[in-house]
């Protein structure tokens, strides 16, 4: 296991970002490409310089160990997800909380930032995802629909839904102009990630206008738990455990 980061593609070997004192449980960039967010069993999030290598912020708060943390699109706020059942919206460049979000009984696994924004979503164990105003520090829906723990969210780029996938083998694409909600059936394991492309409306291979499957993509893949959607949107990625 892993308690420190690679970053350079030309040199994996020589390139590291160290100072967790346990395991990273997830690392994201900010989306200009500039900032490298992480989050560890130390229960610390730090925020990185990419062409340097230079800490820039350790984010201390949490009191369990960090499972996800996330860039807002302008990069002003992060947000971190915990197993003590909190939200953290922090403003980067002070590194200062702004808000701890109470509303999940159990550990929260992902979170995620609408692209102009004004809405956080967050879900976890105890199986519902949480609209929040990470400005206010305001909860304003519950969505409840998954039967299981909740590894992943996703907006879309137009910012009119939310999907969501999760342990009992189902997508849910949730509209959120409208209370009304789209379960994507067809997976016979646990849902570990889902990515909106940016053209169209495609989440990894399902069509989320009419909740079809359009493409199934087999390979030597085993236990998938991380898939992105190229900018154009016309390559997907995927990584797996193999």
């Amino acid at each position: 296991m892993w308690s420190r980061i690679a970053t350079d593609f030309n040199q994996v070997s020589e390139k590291y970002f160290s100072a967790h004192r346990s395991v990273v449980n997830h690392c994201a960039l900010s989306h200009d490409g500039h900032l490298l967010i992480t989050g560890s069993d130390d229960c610390d999030v730090c925020v990185w310089d990419v062409g340097s290598g230079r800490r820039l912020v350790k984010a201390k708060g949490h009191t369990g160990p960090v499972k996800v943390c996330v860039f807002s699109a302008d990069s002003r706020l992060f947000a971190s997800g915990s197993t003590d059942g909190t939200v953290r919206v922090w403003d980067t460049g002070k590194a200062h909380c702004l808000h701890v979000l109470e509303g999940h009984s159990r550990t929260v696994e992902t979170v995620g930032f609408s692209y102009d924004s004004q809405l956080l979503a967050s879900a976890g164990w105890d199986h519902t995802v949480i609209m929040w105003n990470p400005k206010l520090g305001q909860l304003t829906k519950k969505l409840l629909g998954h039967k299981n723990v909740i590894k992943t969210c996703a907006f879309s780029y137009n910012g009119e839904y939310l999907a969501t996938g999760s342990w009992d083998f189902k997508v849910i694409i949730w509209s959120l102009h409208t209370k009304q909600q789209e379960t994507l059936h067809g997976h016979t394991g646990n849902v570990s990630c889902v990515a909106f492309s940016s053209i169209g409306m495609l989440l990894r291979v399902w069509d989320c206008e009419n909740g079809k499957c359009k493409r199934t993509l087999k390979g030597k893949l085993n236990n998938i738990t991380s898939c992105q959607f190229s900018s154009l949107g016309t390559i997907m990625i995927a990584g797996t455990h193999e």
